[in-house]
């Protein structure tokens, strides 16, 4: 599962994302109407700001703002930069690979074959969809209408890698 850090990464560029381009939000306003505690939130905007997602105006009229448009954050970005890789199977990990301890040939596992596949297709939902899907379709997802196994990809719990 996500992590509450993730889910209110997610909501914080939302809500930045319904603001008109150029303009800023103070934190204590993302906070509010997000119901995000203020504290976590600025730790939150400051990664999101370090990964170049938002940036951040003092002054009068100070506050966060989007870097890139809602069509170019992803998802899958986000998640990432939030959680680090993620995979159902510690032997899938791209990065810091993690053999299976009670596994002899991984090419051979079809419990690996069977969550390569889960893998990939959440992938694929997570990279396919961007914040401004997200705004033309509140209900969330990459289209109305469209059928990209979401209902599949909720049920399964995705461990931290």
């Amino acid at each position: 599962m996500i992590s509450q850090k993730s889910k209110y990464a997610l909501r914080a560029l939302l809500a930045l994302a319904r603001v008109a381009p150029g303009e800023t939000m103070r934190i204590a306003a993302i906070a509010a109407r997000e119901t995000i505690p203020k504290k976590f939130l600025e730790q939150i905007l400051l990664e999101l700001k370090r990964a170049g997602f938002v940036a951040s105006r003092r002054g009068k009229h100070g506050g966060y703002l989007l870097l890139r448009s809602p069509e170019e954050i992803v998802f899958g970005d986000v998640l990432r930069l939030m959680e680090g890789p993620f995979v159902p199977l510690g032997c899938l990990s791209r990065g810091g690979h993690r053999p299976c301890t009670d596994c002899r040939d991984r090419t051979l596992c079809a419990v690996r074959r069977v969550f390569a596949k889960v893998a990939a297709a959440s992938d694929e939902i997570l990279d396919g969809t961007t914040l401004s899907d997200l705004l033309a379709d509140p209900r969330g997802g990459p289209a109305a209408g469209a059928d990209t196994g979401m209902g599949i990809v909720r049920s399964i719990s995705l461990v931290k890698m």
